[in-house]
């Protein structure tokens, strides 16, 4: 819980950074709410029953189904465009595996009320620097237009099936060309040479200004495909003006992303040295979403970090600290004449900002030691009865196993100086 709050907190500050503000929804909606909205596979994935009411409901399955019929129902309130984010548990019945699990927290962040590339693009800004921010070097935004695709599928008469053949598409990754290939005959009756046009177009490669300059004479005549070319040259140069490194993001046509409500720009992002545990960072461009819910048109965008995928990705990558306490600093209890010292030096630590945790028991010092070893602690204060008399205080760095004596003060100045400097100028 300790590094799964410190990434909630990180995407929180992130967030706020660009505007967004928070909100929250019921865990529970009206079944009508979230069925149909997702695609077949994630109605097969809805939790879902009657209340004590009669009524049919279920568990959200993400965040921005309940978002969209929030902004439906308060957008008068509210005003466009409306920037939330929202971290909440989700719910997917599905079999739990590795990164993907039945309960899972996400982070999402949105923009509804507006159809401008400058949303889509700060969206792939705001996941540039999350990740950054968490610590990441190494990660790739793979960006893609869901009209890309449908003008091909315009072209090949394929439009009236494009929902089966975004799915198959989106399963590229995992199971290939050729499944996907069949898999787009079977549910999609396509021939084979569609299928394996719609792949061509997929597995188009290069950099991103070669492969824009490939899409124009593939979607020529069609409107739809080449809006979304045009989207995605305004995405992309908005992008790189605001400073984001080009190996940071990568057209990739092939990415339809698998929820049924997405029409414009998707992203999905990758890390670098992990890139076979999944995108942990989704999203895209949802036109239609809000006007299920209402009369008005409400355009949205967002992405939503995959809070758990991400943990479990980090733990195999070794970036979790094995830490048993939010606080770094220990002040071990061993002289029972000076409980109330001890109290007074952990409150001066914490108004100067610094986590501190005394133990409650006038135990042996080594046993307490021990105790902060196994908890985590960076730095333990000992203090005795001589230290006292002489107004000084052992500053020990418990990872280092160095310690150094430093004046006493009333004020803490000298000891809050020095369990900075061991903490990095900062308490954890």
């Amino acid at each position: 819980m300790i590094p799964r709050e410190r990434l909630i907190d990180t995407a929180r500050r992130v967030y706020r950074a660009y505007g967004f503000s928070p909100i929250d929804t019921p865990a529970l909606e009206y079944l009508e709410v979230l069925a149909g909205k997702g695609g077949e596979e994630t109605d097969k994935q809805l939790y879902q029953f009657q209340d004590h009411g009669g009524r049919w409901v279920g568990l959200r399955f993400d965040l921005t189904v309940p978002f969209a019929r929030f902004a439906a129902q308060h957008i008068a309130e509210l005003g466009t465009p409306l920037k939330r984010y929202h971290i909440a548990a989700v719910w997917r019945g599905e079999s739990p595996q590795r990164g993907r699990f039945r309960e899972f927290m996400q982070c999402d962040f949105d923009t509804i009320g507006t159809r401008s590339p400058a949303a889509d693009a700060e969206i792939a800004l705001v996941i540039h620097d999350l990740f950054r921010a968490i610590g990441f070097e190494a990660f790739t935004i793979r960006l893609n237009n869901r009209k890309v695709l449908t003008g091909l599928l315009e072209r090949l008469d394929l439009a009236d099936r494009a929902t089966p053949i975004l799915r198959a598409l989106d399963k590229l990754a995992k199971i290939g060309p050729d499944a996907v290939a069949e898999e787009m005959q079977a549910t999609a009756g396509t021939t084979d040479e569609q299928a394996r046009e719609v792949l061509r177009l997929a597995l188009l490669k290069g950099t991103n200004d070669e492969v824009l300059g490939r899409l124009d004479p593939l979607l020529a005549g069609s409107e739809t495909g080449e809006a979304g070319v045009a989207c995605l040259r305004d995405v992309l140069a908005a992008v790189r003006a605001a400073g984001v490194p080009e190996a940071c993001v990568e057209l990739d046509v092939s990415i339809a992303r698998g929820l049924d409500y997405y029409t414009g720009t998707v992203f999905e992002t990758f890390l670098d040295a992990l890139p076979g545990i999944g995108s942990v960072c989704s999203g895209g461009r949802y036109d239609n979403l809000a006007g299920l819910y209402t009369s008005r048109e409400l355009p949205g965008v967002g992405a939503s970090l995959g809070l758990d995928r991400l943990l479990a990705a980090m733990e195999e990558l070794g970036m979790i600290e094995k830490v048993a306490t939010p606080a770094p600093v220990f002040i071990p209890y061993f002289d029972k004449a000076r409980l109330h010292d001890y109290l007074k030096l952990a409150a001066t630590l914490r108004a100067a900002g610094i986590g501190v945790e005394v133990y409650p028991d006038p135990k042996k010092l080594g046993q307490q030691l021990k105790y902060a070893d196994r908890r985590g602690h960076r730095v333990a204060l000992i203090a005795g009865e001589n230290e006292f008399t002489s107004g000084t205080c052992q500053v020990k760095d418990l990872q280092k196993a160095e310690q150094q004596d430093v004046p006493l003060e009333p004020d803490a100045r000298s000891i809050i100086a020095a369990v900075n400097a061991i903490l990095g100028g900062c308490s954890p």
